[in-house]
């Protein structure tokens, strides 16, 4: 993966550091393409447990899902979908099937972000970011178009980057899911994650007005 992403990117800094070693960090995303082995598992624990923000998708939601919700001191968002977040229930203890979050997703955002003590965005046509102290958002560009390989991965990815420039997880998460709409929506048909990525400048451009 890392010599594939360096081919097309080469600017990329790349390494095995842990996150407790990494330096001057301004945000982590954990999750995609991170495999669920024990050393997966010890770079999410060390992310979680310094104090730059992180963002847990993908193999990071069923690493966290392993074991019951635990208290960190640096921001989080969590990015479920509804599949995932039945998961983090039941290591919550909470039992809950997929088709109930999915009937009834603004409750279920709310209760996971109050059980795992931070933003919680719950994917789907339409997303719900929810904070643990019961504000709750809905985007309002979602398309069933984005429910396709590597989308989530783009979402997560800038995501982490709002949060690395300074934005707070709630919003960094809000904003994230609006402008990966529009990015969808900007394209004449369903949108691979290489199209998402080529769209976000101009729908950001767009959207400051520049």
């Amino acid at each position: 993966v890392v010599a594939s992403v360096l081919a097309a990117w080469p600017e990329t800094l790349a390494g095995a550091t842990a996150p407790q070693d990494a330096g001057r960090v301004q945000a982590w995303v954990v999750g995609p393409g991170l495999d669920t082995d024990p050393e997966a598992e010890r770079r999410l624990t060390g992310a979680l447990a310094g104090e730059a923000p992180v963002l847990v998708d993908a193999d990071g939601l069923t690493l966290l899902a392993r074991s019951k919700p635990g208290t960190w001191r640096t921001p989080a968002i969590l990015t479920p979908h509804a599949g995932e977040a039945v998961r983090l229930f039941a290591a919550a203890d909470v039992t809950v099937s997929r088709e109930r979050i999915e009937a009834e997703r603004l409750d279920h955002a709310r209760r996971l972000a109050e059980a795992y003590g931070c933003v919680v965005l719950l994917k789907g046509s339409t997303s719900v970011i929810a904070a643990p102290d019961g504000r709750v958002r809905i985007n309002p560009t979602g398309t069933p178009w984005l429910a396709t390989a590597g989308s989530g991965d783009v979402l997560s990815g800038l995501a982490g980057s709002l949060l690395a420039a300074g934005l707070a997880p709630l919003d960094a998460a809000s904003v994230a899911a609006y402008l990966h709409g529009l990015a969808a929506r900007a394209l004449p048909g369903p949108p691979t994650a290489p199209d998402l990525i080529r769209a976000l400048p101009g729908v950001w451009a767009d959207v400051a007005g520049t």
